[in-house]
């Protein structure tokens, strides 16, 4: 086929997949956590660090992900202070990213490659930023894997983990640290407005389709697999943006899903 024959689309679609495969991990547990938004928080807050880091000179992924960081803890720490209102510190900490992100704009010489964080640049990848994902990817799957069931318990009942002896402050201290690092990387590829739709929408569709915790974290994976490469696919053949194409995909699917449970639910009463 002829989109394989550039090697920017090899890098593209490798890079592609590997976020797909390890986004839903984060996801599945920002969903149950009743955290959904947070994505986009941190997503905004990387901008501010990109910011940062393109004026400095630094490494503007590694500026995002540090940005991703201070907001997680920060998000984290206002939820323990107002646990009632957890929200109110995804908003809070959004608020003053999206502040700071374009204060910070402002004083960048080139806008270009602060704009293509906006909606990604997953074509323009190169090779040290594919080893770059590949670590940061193969970092989040070990650490997920080796913590799966405390963070299992953490995302379903942190009051019930905390009693039944899991480690609730380090598995989150964990989670933190791993969610900032997705989203940071995930940013520079599809797209910092884009990252919290690709975390959220597989899972609402895999929420639809498994029966629990463990299908519907693979079904939100292979879902979300299949959305990254269709989109992929979609914006070589019809000059979209690749982050725009994955998420419209994703959410077509989940209209679909929901319609036919919809329909099959009528047709059973």
């Amino acid at each position: 086929m002829e989109i394989f024959n550039y090697a920017f689309m090899h890098r593209a679609f490798m890079v592609g997949i590997l976020l797909a495969a390890v986004i839903p991990c984060i996801g599945i547990v920002i969903v149950c956590k009743h955290l959904s938004m947070i994505g986009d928080a941190l997503s905004h807050c990387s901008l501010a660090g990109v910011a940062a880091g393109l004026i400095l000179g630094v490494n503007p992924v590694v500026a995002a992900a540090a940005a991703c960081v201070i907001a997680a803890f920060g998000i984290e720490a206002v939820r323990r202070k107002l646990p009632v209102f957890s929200e109110m510190s995804i908003a809070v900490i959004m608020s003053a990213g999206i502040g700071l992100a374009g204060v910070l704009s402002g004083f960048v010489k080139n806008a270009a490659n602060f704009n293509s964080f906006l909606f990604g640049s997953i074509v323009a990848v190169g090779d040290g930023e594919l080893y770059l994902v590949m670590g940061v990817i193969a970092a989040v799957l070990l650490v997920f894997l080796l913590f799966y069931k405390e963070l299992f318990y953490v995302s379903l009942d942190e009051q019930g983990a905390r009693l039944a002896g899991v480690p609730v402050k380090t598995v989150n201290f964990l989670f933190t640290i791993l969610t900032a690092l997705t989203i940071s990387v995930a940013a520079r590829t599809v797209g910092a407005l884009i990252v919290s739709s690709m975390m959220v929408v597989p899972v609402a569709c895999a929420m639809e389709l498994g029966r629990n915790y463990r299908q519907t974290l693979l079904c939100a994976v292979v879902l979300n697999v299949v959305f990254m490469v269709i989109g992929l696919f979609a914006a070589y053949y019809l000059g979209l943006k690749p982050g725009s194409a994955i998420v419209l995909v994703g959410v077509v699917c989940l209209v679909l899903v929901l319609s036919v449970k919809r329909l099959l639910r009528k047709s059973c009463s």
